[in-house]
């Protein structure tokens, strides 16, 4: 008999969200089984708690934990060298791929999340079926995968009360299979996965899984987790979160926002833009202009105007658009240092991906087929397992303030010219790009907005 299993792969948050983290959902507390100890970090010191009874600042003694909060932060992103590299060849061909098809509609991913929800994956396959997720994840062996990934997840991992950038892992499971202690050992492991156990498609275990999600994400996708159910075929629900907060590095000044006209692909629309001027490097190219904004204590948020006569679907399916966004700016472009007067419209985009012709289109197809999926690291026997669906979520909004930004992935087995010398005026009104980047220059999300 052919067994449906459930693979609940990525929820990926960025900025003013709360409770996420490694908690116990509500209602999940009797189904947890194991739940593992994520890195200690200093937390930042709070400069009011440093101002003496005389008003003096005691600089001595925020210097000393001020420095101890910065070694563990350092020591916390130091990973291998070439970590973030190894994933370029996936980026390169996934992130056109999953923004393939907009048409005139928002389209967004997280392709990081992707990343670590197949990795997750991999560890669950066996034969062709894992050879598959490997060559597209650019790994030679499921033992430099695990490295690989665990290195991306430390890289990423900061809860210092400054940066928040946690991850978190969990695997729900039947109480009525018996399952193979290496994949779950690996799952805990490597990606510090916590454990759940209980009576699949019940009311309980779907109403704790959903908990979890909503957890995880602020609530913020809270319509599309309660469409996140198991059923009595279900084998395995694996579920990969990424929580990320920050603000702009210089906010805009809300004195500065105004209505403006959008011209988006449905027709010209008025919108609240923000203003900012400064000093930075502006970037041009055959193709488009681009301009970054910093996020404090972390990475930029990339906007990409591709030129009059090019769609960002065109843009984002150009190499030289890859080569740009995966060198931080340093290939693909030209650059100058000048005053750049930036307006951008603040938008909340969402889009709804379903992922299989995706994956199938970059080469992993077994997973999908019940008569060649192999899925015997699970209970020893692959018989008729495979992944029936596969969907992938995402939301991301800007304001004053920062980004917030929200994904998650459901899978269910069954140049402009050059400018001129000194200043430019960059105005995002129309069709665009956006890349939101972590410290290492990974992308954590990256989108399409034709309609903010």
């Amino acid at each position: 008999m052919k067994r449906l299993i459930t693979f609940i792969l990525s929820v990926a948050c960025l900025l003013t969200l709360s409770g996420c983290g490694n908690g116990t959902a509500k209602g999940s507390e009797k189904l947890l089984k194991a739940r593992p100890d994520y890195p200690q970090m200093a937390p930042y010191p709070d400069e009011t708690k440093y101002f003496m009874s005389n008003g003096e600042f005691d600089s001595d003694g925020f210097d000393k934990v001020y420095t101890a909060w910065w070694d563990d932060r350092q020591a916390q992103r130091k990973q291998p060298e070439g970590y973030a590299e190894a994933l370029e060849d996936y980026l390169r061909k996934s992130v056109p791929q999953l923004l393939a098809g907009a048409e005139g509609e928002n389209r967004i991913c997280s392709p990081l999340n992707v990343y670590m929800a197949l990795a997750m994956l991999a560890e669950t396959t066996d034969g062709d079926s894992r050879r598959q997720i490997l060559e597209l994840l650019g790994s030679s062996s499921l033992e430099d995968l695990r490295a690989e990934a665990k290195a991306v997840w430390n890289a990423n991992y900061c809860d210092d009360g400054a940066v928040t950038s946690v991850l978190a892992n969990s695997m729900w499971l039947s109480d009525t299979v018996s399952y193979k202690s290496e994949a779950l050992s690996s799952l805990a492991d490597n990606y510090y996965a916590s454990a759940y156990r209980g009576e699949m498609g019940s009311d309980e275990l779907n109403k704790a899984l959903q908990n979890w999600l909503n957890e995880q994400t602020g609530g913020l996708l809270s319509e599309q987790a309660e469409g996140v159910k198991t059923d009595a075929n279900t084998l395995l629900a694996l579920c990969s979160t990424i929580y990320f907060r920050a603000k702009w590095h210089s906010e805009f000044s809300e004195g500065r926002t105004e209505p403006r006209t959008f011209h988006s692909t449905t027709g010209d629309i008025e919108r609240d833009f923000m203003h900012s001027s400064g000093t930075g490097s502006y970037y041009w190219s055959d193709k488009f202009s681009a301009y970054s904004k910093s996020l404090e204590g972390s990475g930029s948020m990339w906007f990409l105007l591709p030129d009059e006569g090019v769609t960002p679907e065109e843009l984002i399916a150009d190499g030289q658009t890859m080569d740009f966004l995966l060198s931080g700016g340093k290939q693909g472009a030209e650059n100058a240092f000048l005053i750049v007067n930036f307006a951008v419209p603040k938008f909340d985009a969402v889009s709804d991906l379903e992922l299989s012709e995706s994956l199938n289109a970059l080469g992993v197809t077994d997973v999908f087929d019940p008569a060649v999926s192999d899925f015997s690291p699970l209970t020893g026997s692959s018989g008729g397992i495979f992944l029936s669906k596969a969907q992938h979520a995402a939301r991301v909004s800007i304001d004053e303030q920062g980004v917030t930004a929200v994904a998650y992935t459901v899978m269910i087995a069954a140049g402009a010219a050059a400018p001129p010398e000194e200043e430019v005026d960059f105005v995002i009104d129309r069709p665009f790009v956006f890349a939101i980047t972590s410290h290492d220059g990974l992308p954590l999300f990256v989108g399409i907005v034709n309609n903010p």
